[in-house]
């Protein structure tokens, strides 16, 4: 049940937006693909165009009398055709003209307007199929050539959004974020970020090169499933063996499966928030606390970072930021604040510390009650 409600599944796309965006508000109106090729899709605008064409013949035939040719004097089916295609291209030589006043008066008010609705339709097919296709495939070319040190989301879910929103907010660049995701309504809602988008199936080899994986920074994976979640990190790490990869999964059986195919971090959405649950339950600020940490729009930030060479030989306590250490990763082990290793910090550590956020800031050192989020923190951040 906790699957379906907190993710939408990856291979059958759904508004996982709801109520986040004002837009998101509006009932949205049905739509269905059309099931037609592409050069069905010319064909039938072309067949709509000729129509159209054969329309205004058969008005000038019948309106023959109210033309006049300045060559012979007589106007015959040829010269109809003739002066229809002269006149839908806005040439005009001149050479066959409309006189009488009801032939001028029918190509006013009839064969003008379906002269513009032909010519839309001839530019616009140009455009759409050609003009269009091929700016596109130009641009995205050459995005896809400068794609390095980006962040790539497989799975644009409720999941997927969050952590975009959050990357953004945290100062990286929308234009270093790549978003794949099957569902182009979900990707609609991407694009309004900045983000590059790509719609496609993540569990391809082609759509990951296309992402360029290769040489982005991170990876993460939410695919809504956890089967395919995992066939996702099975692919990326056969594609890219040393690109950090974060995958949520729901299922705690499913945890081991998704370390052993690759990931470097597995993260469990059920499980925090029955931590989140059972904290509430020993304290009325601790899961306030937790999501403040895990948010940038928080008061204080969770911070990881390596040490840097000034603070080489001091204590977690005395941390150039100014920051609380928490704890240390030195040689793949966890070392907490109390433990005695921390009191010397060594060159290549890896410091998780909590320092107080722009929001934290601006409400005076951790105390007040805003956070710039719409609901309020207990006191004593720092």
């Amino acid at each position: 049940m906790a699957q379906r409600e907190t993710e939408r599944s990856f291979s059958r796309p759904r508004d996982s937006q709801r109520g986040r965006h004002p837009v998101q508000k509006r009932m949205r109106p049905l739509r269905r693909a059309v099931g037609l090729s592409v050069w069905a899709d010319v064909s039938i605008r072309l067949g709509a165009a000729f129509a159209l064409i054969l329309l205004v013949v058969m008005i000038h035939w019948f309106d023959r009398e109210g033309l006049v040719d300045n060559v012979d004097g007589h106007i015959s089916f040829l010269d109809v055709v003739y002066f229809t295609m002269i006149s839908i291209t806005t040439t005009g030589f001149g050479d066959i003209a409309p006189v009488s006043a009801a032939a001028r008066f029918k190509e006013a008010v009839i064969v003008t307007p379906i002269r513009f609705l032909v010519l839309f339709i001839f530019v616009g097919t140009t455009y759409n199929f050609f003009i269009k296709h091929s700016w596109e495939k130009w641009r995205m070319a050459r995005i896809q050539e400068k794609l390095s040190n980006h962040v790539v989301v497989l799975g644009y879910g409720v999941s997927g959004s969050q952590s975009v929103e959050e990357l953004i907010e945290r100062g990286t660049p929308a234009d270093k974020i790549v978003v794949v995701d099957p569902s182009e309504d979900r990707l609609r809602e991407a694009e309004k970020l900045g983000v590059n988008v790509l719609a496609a199936d993540a569990t391809r080899d082609e759509t990951l090169k296309a992402a360029r994986i290769s040489t982005a920074k991170n990876i993460l994976v939410s695919a809504g499933r956890d089967d395919t979640s995992i066939l996702i990190v099975l692919t990326v790490r056969h594609l890219a063996p040393k690109v950090p990869i974060s995958v949520v999964v729901r299922a705690d059986d499913n945890e081991i499966l998704a370390r052993q195919a690759g990931a470097t971090n597995v993260i469990n959405p059920v499980r925090f928030t029955g931590l989140l649950l059972a904290g509430s339950a020993n304290g009325a600020h601790i899961a306030e606390y937790l999501a403040d940490l895990a948010s940038v729009s928080g008061r204080v930030q969770l911070v990881e970072r390596v040490v840097t060479e000034e603070e080489c030989g001091c204590s977690i306590t005395e941390l150039s930021t100014g920051g609380r250490g928490l704890r240390i990763y030195r040689n793949g082990r966890a070392i907490g604040f109390w433990e005695e290793e921390c009191e010397s910090l060594q060159p290549g550590d890896v410091i998780v510390e909590i320092v107080p956020s722009e929001n934290g800031n601006q409400n005076g050192d951790g105390n007040g009650s805003g956070n710039g989020s719409g609901h309020s923190k207990s006191n004593g951040d720092s």
